[in-house]
């Protein structure tokens, strides 16, 4: 699904990720930890082609996107789900039209995906919400409904940068839930987190492993929830 091969990337002359290896396997469930700073977004946005690695070779889903024609990047990101801390909801829309947006990018008319879109809101608990615009949702609304905005594609790989980190501790927890549901359902999922509570707390859940980023460089922990 991901394989990083020493791979090396900075904003400026320094490397913010430095000789970064890992292989991330189909169905897989892992936790990016690290001081702040260490390089957890960036890593983030190198996985969802935002950035190309200065150096070394990144593959996705075995394609290497600095070979890839221009044309091919999208249909890579669209097999990627992200959920960003910040939610990125559009102020002017309503949860189930935010919810449905990727779809609607993607140019599939209504009548194909409403009744989808209705299951997943009702999936995330957000079906009495369905009419709210973002300055009306606590954030733990706003946190789920990103969820489904990120999966409404059923993407392959599902990337999460700091999904707690704008809501209470029972909230969090019901979103590690979902997050772990999806894995269940054979999504690969890699939450990058500082908050070693959201990690303990998924204990038996899953068979998580851990990256730890530290000083730009990439270790890989035991299986050890």
């Amino acid at each position: 699904m991901i394989s990083l091969d020493r791979v090396s990337f900075g904003y400026d002359e320094r490397d913010t990720l430095s000789e970064v290896s890992i292989d991330v396997p189909p169905g897989s469930f892992h936790f990016l930890t690290g001081p702040s700073g260490a390089g957890k977004t960036t890593l983030l946005k190198l996985l969802y082609l935002d950035h190309l690695p200065r150096r070394g070779r990144l593959k996705l889903f075995g394609e290497d996107p600095a070979t890839l024609e221009r044309r091919r990047i999208p249909q890579l990101r669209r097999r990627i789900g992200v959920v960003f801390q910040e939610f990125r909801l559009l102020e002017h829309m309503t949860v189930v039209q935010n919810i449905a947006l990727p779809l609607r990018v993607a140019g599939h008319r209504l009548d194909d995906y409403q009744a989808d879109v209705m299951e997943l809101v009702k999936w995330v608990g957000l079906n009495a919400r369905i009419d709210a615009y973002p300055r009306e949702l606590s954030a733990g609304e706003k946190q789920r409904a990103a969820i489904a905005r990120a999966v409404i594609n059923s993407p392959d790989l599902i990337l999460c940068d700091e999904p707690t980190g704008n809501v209470d501790p029972e909230m969090g927890a019901r979103i590690l839930r979902l997050l772990i549901e999806l894995n269940r359902l054979g999504k690969t999922v890699l939450i990058a987190t500082h908050d070693l509570g959201l990690i303990r707390s998924a204990r038996g859940g899953v068979g998580a492993r851990i990256l730890r980023l530290a000083d730009g460089r990439l270790t890989l922990g035991a299986a050890e929830l």
